[in-house]
């Protein structure tokens, strides 16, 4: 029944629903590109908070300050890691596959350790 009522109608709500359908399959595509970066976006975040509950359970940032710039000199790479793990390591494992730039900031799973590093020396905790 609802085929034929549709018969009766003029173009107009017919190029509206075109467009409806074209907006619907463009929010499909985008919606998992969209969830992945704020699904990133709170992994980095919970890096900092992380960072902060260190500082508060230690009192000694620049101890904290100094493991991460160990972990950032080392120059080895892990052989055995796997992109769906990633978020699971102390920092990035796939050294030197690093970019800087605002895209690719936004795929990764990590804050990079300069930026955790020089927040960590920022802090300063009251006795």
């Amino acid at each position: 029944m609802t085929l034929w009522g549709n018969l009766g109608r003029s173009n107009d709500n017919r190029q509206g629903g075109a467009i409806i359908i074209i907006l619907g399959i463009a929010v499909a595509i985008l919606m998992p590109l969209i969830a992945t970066v704020i699904r990133l976006a709170v992994s980095r975040k919970r890096e900092f908070l992380a960072d902060a509950s260190g500082v508060l359970l230690t009192r000694y940032p620049e101890g904290l300050a100094g493991a991460l710039e160990k972990i950032a000199n080392d120059e080895t790479s892990m052989r055995h890691a796997h992109s769906g793990t990633a978020h699971l390591f102390i920092s990035n494992p796939f050294k030197g596959k690093q970019k800087s730039n605002w895209f690719a900031k936004l795929f990764m799973t990590h804050p990079p350790l300069e930026e955790r590093i020089s927040i960590l020396r920022g802090m300063k905790i009251n006795s």
